[in-house]
């Protein structure tokens, strides 16, 4: 379960992540624009009291004028199990997805992974987020539902796999899952998969404090021609004063290792 601190305003949602801006968007798009200014207003002034991601689900509580906050509850429609397969295949085929992920970051054509199975990971439109709220509104999406939508927008941004969760994949499955791929796609090549603790050398460059767990360490060559040190930009290696050019040194021979 993950509970959600309601106490962010517009200056925190001010800097959003390209899966975040596609949310609002997404919210933006509901015609009845005093609705949406109305919701804003609910949440930027703190009516909504909690929020909480229990798996597929979102329930909240939203102060209305009434004595007894409203109840809402938020949830989409979640892939399949034969769905998930081939958007788990599509993703451990291509190493740039497993790495961003891991990364805690939503590759910006995560979308195409999920063309595999025929759905998708955002919803489309706005009705395709399913809501219900106690309050004596008829109209769907009530403005207390609304603000619900863009306390969500500012979780994404905190944590991109709620939107995983939300259509039936947590975090811990869905990395899980990907790494029993990888393991299997390497494996079917004839590649020996290598997985344990990163070496002494790595863990002083990048200064870490504890070693990861070994879990979460899967080493395999990349499926489609690409190299994890391309794909991850400029790398923060600390300048050698005795040895000015250890570090273009260093990156060549990581380079040349992974080719190989």
């Amino acid at each position: 379960m993950n509970i959600l601190n309601t106490s962010a305003g517009q200056d925190a949602m001010a800097e959003q992540p390209w899966w975040v801006a596609q949310w609002m968007d997404l919210i933006h798009s509901y015609r009845y624009k005093k609705r949406l200014e109305r919701a804003w207003d609910y949440m930027h002034e703190g009516h909504v009291l909690s929020i909480r991601f229990e798996g597929r689900r979102v329930h909240a509580r939203v102060q209305g004028t009434g004595k007894d906050p409203y109840k809402v509850k938020l949830w989409l429609d979640t892939l399949s199990n034969e769905d998930w397969d081939y958007v788990l295949d599509a993703l451990s085929r291509k190493a740039r997805w497993t790495a961003q992920l891991l990364a805690g970051v939503m590759p910006q054509d995560i979308e195409r992974a999920f063309a595999a199975s025929g759905r998708s990971l955002f919803p489309w439109e706005l009705r395709e987020v399913r809501s219900e709220c106690s309050c004596p509104d008829k109209a769907n999406p009530c403005k207390h539902i609304i603000a619900v939508y863009y306390l969500m927008g500012d979780r994404f941004s905190e944590d991109p796999f709620v939107l995983f969760q939300l259509r039936g994949r947590t975090r811990q499955q869905l990395l899980d899952q990907l790494a029993q791929r990888r393991i299997s796609n390497a494996t079917e090549q004839g590649v020996t998969v290598q997985t344990g603790m990163l070496p002494p050398q790595v863990r002083r460059t990048w200064s870490y404090e504890e070693d990861m767990d070994p879990e979460l360490v899967v080493i395999t060559p990349a499926l489609e021609g690409e190299l994890g040190v391309d794909e991850a930009g400029a790398l923060p290696v600390a300048p050698d004063t005795h040895n000015p050019d250890a570090n273009r040194l260093f990156l060549h021979h990581l380079h040349e290792q992974g080719q190989r």
